[in-house]
C-alpha cells in the first residue's frame, strides 16, 4: 500500500539561499511525523510548499500514491492537507463561525449559510470536546480556545493530512496535555499529523517518527521508539547539545530591583499590570512565568522605560526611576533583551558594529567633537563577534542578514559587555534554534554569576523552571502564585497560568443555542 504522502527530491531556492536541497520523505497514514530542525533548517519552508504558500522549484508530490499539482492553498484544500500556523490566521472581531466559513464557497449561492455552518461546527466541537460556542467572537476567547478554532477550520475543510506548526508555543502545560490528547484522537481515525516543533520532549511524547533537516537537506529519518532527546539533538546541529538545568545561585546579594504596586495600561488603554510588586536581589534570577498577552510585555516596557507608568513606584539600586527614559536607565547599568530581536532589538539597515554601540555614542571612546571614531568601532565590533560567536559575519555586515540566533547574539553582546547591574530578558530565546538556545541560556547563567540581577519573563516554562531561583506567576496582570528553587511542579504552575482555573470542563451554559 502507497504512503498517505510522498516527497521526492523537493527543491525551493529564495534568491541566493537554497531553503530545501533535494528533499525526500515518506509518511503513512494515521503517523505523527516530527520535522526537527535548527532555525533556516527548511522545516517551514517545506510545508509551506506543500500546502501551497510556496511555488517549488523541482520535485515531485505525492498522495495516496499519485503525483499531484498544488499550485496554491485551494489545491492542497482539495486534497486533503489543511495547515494550523503558529501565528493564528483569525480576525479577531468576528466569530467563530465566521472565522471558519471566510473564503468558502457556500452552497446557497450569494448567501451564506451561517445556520448551517454554525450547527457542523457545533457537531465539531462536540466530537472532539473542544468547548467552543460557534457564536463566540474570537477576541474573546483565551489563546488555547483560539487554537481550537484554528483546528475547526481544518477539520471544518476535510483535510486528513494535518500539519502543526509550533502548535504548543502559547500554550499552558495543561492546555500541552489536552491538545496531546487530540492528536491521539485524529491519529486514531486515521489522520495523518506533521509536527514542527523544537521541543524534544514533546517530538518523544506524542510522535512516531521524526525527520530531521540541517541546512535545507534531510539529514535522519527515524522512529521515535529507536532514539532520544540527546541524539536528536546531535543530529540537529552535528554536535553535543547540552541544556543544563542551572545551579541555583550560590550569593544573594542586595536588592537591586524594587517594583511596588505596578499598574501599566496596555495599547489598547487597558489596564494590563494591575498591582505588582516584588524584588530581586544581586546575583539572583526571578522568573516570570505566564501565557503570552497577560502583562508580561507591559511590565517589561514599564521597567526599560518604553512604557509609561499609571501609578507604583520602581526602584533601582535604592534610586526611584519610575517613568525613566531608557537612555537614563542604561547610566543605571540596567539591560534589556526586547523580546521582538527585529522590530525593537536591532537596526536591521545598519551593520552590526553600529548596532553593537547605538546605545554607546555619546560614549568618547566611540565618538569625539560628534564624528564616529570608526577604526575604534570596528575593532570593537570584532572581539564581540568572536567572544560571542556570532557566526557568518564581519563588523561591516548588515544585522538584517544574519540569522534569528545570530541577530540575538549581537543584542547579547551590546547588552552585556557594559557589566550590567540589571537585566530585563524578555521572551530572549523566542523563535531560536536549540543551538542558540543553549548559547543565550549560558550567557544569562554568566551574568547572574557575575552578580547581575536577572527578571526573566519567558512563556517556554521550561525555560523558567531551568534558570529561575524565584518564579512569579501572572495571570491577567497579577501574580497569581510564587514558588522557590528549580524543583516545582509544572502542573501547578500551569493551573495558576490559566488562573487556576481547572481546565478539560465544558461549561454546557457558556453556549449559545442555534
Amino acid at each position: 500500500m502507497a504512503p498517505i504522502l510522498e516527497i521526492k527530491d523537493l527543491t525551493k531556492r529564495f534568491s541566493r539561499v537554497l531553503a530545501n536541497d533535494k528533499v525526500s520523505l515518506q509518511v503513512e497514514k494515521g503517523e505523527v511525523r516530527a520535522l526537527l530542525g535548527e532555525n533556516g533548517a527548511g522545516k517551514s519552508t517545506l510545508m509551506s510548499c506543500l500546502y501551497g504558500l510556496y511555488g517549488m522549484d523541482s520535485g515531485e508530490i505525492l498522495v495516496d500514491g499519485k503525483p499531484v499539482y498544488i499550485g496554491n492553498c485551494e489545491d492542497a484544500i482539495r486534497l486533503g492537507i489543511g495547515m494550523v500556523n503558529q501565528h493564528f490566521m483569525l480576525i479577531q472581531k468576528l466569530t467563530v463561525t465566521e472565522n471558519v466559513i471566510l473564503g468558502l464557497k457556500s452552497g446557497k449561492g450569494p448567501w451564506v449559510d451561517y445556520h448551517g455552518a454554525a450547527e457542523k461546527i457545533q457537531e465539531l466541537s462536540d466530537r472532539y470536546n473542544f468547548c467552543i460556542n460557534p457564536n463566540a467572537v474570537i477576541g474573546d476567547l483565551s489563546v488555547g480556545l483560539q487554537q481550537r478554532v484554528e483546528i475547526l477550520k481544518v477539520l471544518y475543510r476535510h483535510s486528513n493530512i494535518m500539519i502543526f506548526d509550533e502548535p504548543t508555543a502559547v500554550l499552558t502545560p495543561n492546555e500541552v496535555l489536552e491538545f496531546f490528547e487530540i492528536i491521539k484522537l485524529f491519529k486514531k481515525e486515521g489522520r495523518t499529523i506533521l509536527f514542527i516543533t523544537h521541543k524534544l520532549g514533546e517530538v518523544m511524547t506524542i510522535c512516531d517518527s521524526v525527520t530531521v533537516l540541517r541546512d535545507g537537506k534531510v539529514v535522519g529519518n527515524v522512529a521515535v521508539k529507536d532514539t532520544s532527546e540527546s541524539e536528536l539533538a546531535k543530529m540537529m546541529v552535528g554536535r553535543e547539545v547540552f541544556l543544563k538545568e542551572a545551579e541555583p545561585t550560590k550569593k544573594v546579594g542586595d536588592v537591586v530591583l524594587r517594583v511596588q504596586d505596578l499598574h501599566v495600561k496596555g495599547s489598547m488603554g487597558v489596564e494590563a499590570v494591575r498591582g505588582l510588586s516584588f524584588e530581586i536581589r544581586s546575583g539572583e534570577v526571578l522568573g516570570i512565568a505566564g501565557v503570552d498577552g497577560n502583562g508580561q510585555l507591559e511590565l517589561g516596557n514599564a521597567l526599560t522605560g518604553l512604557a509609561p507608568v499609571t501609578s507604583g513606584k520602581i526602584e533601582i539600586l535604592d534610586e526611584e526611576t519610575t517613568n525613566w527614559s531608557t537612555a537614563k536607565l542604561h547610566g543605571k547599568n540596567v539591560s534589556h533583551i526586547p523580546p521582538d530581536r527585529q522590530r525593537t532589538g536591532l537596526i536591521l539597515n545598519y551593520p552590526v558594529q553600529d548596532n553593537m554601540v547605538v546605545k554607546e555614542i555619546s560614549n568618547h571612546k566611540f565618538s569625539q567633537f560628534g564624528f564616529l571614531k570608526r577604526r575604534v568601532i570596528k575593532e570593537y565590533a570584532k572581539r564581540l563577534i568572536a567572544s560571542y560567536d556570532v557566526r557568518g559575519c564581519v563588523p561591516e555586515t548588515y544585522a538584517k542578514q544574519l540569522s534569528g540566533g545570530n541577530q540575538q547574539k549581537v543584542i547579547l553582546a551590546r547588552e552585556f559587555e557594559q557589566k550590567p547591574k540589571l537585566i530585563i530578558a524578555v521572551q530572549p530565546t523566542r523563535g531560536l534554534d536549540i543551538s542558540a538556545i543553549e548559547f543565550v541560556r549560558a550567557e544569562l547563567v554568566k551574568q547572574r554569576d557575575a552578580g547581575a540581577a536577572i527578571l526573566l519573563i519567558s512563556t517556554e516554562l521550561d525555560e523558567i523552571l531551568s534558570l529561575s531561583d524565584r518564579i512569579e506567576v501572572i495571570y491577567e496582570g497579577q501574580f497569581t502564585g510564587s514558588l522557590v528553587g528549580h524543583h516545582v511542579d509544572p502542573m501547578e504552575i500551569g493551573l495558576q497560568m490559566a488562573g487556576r482555573k481547572v481546565p478539560g470542563s465544558c461549561d454546557e451554559t457558556e453556549r449559545v443555542q442555534l
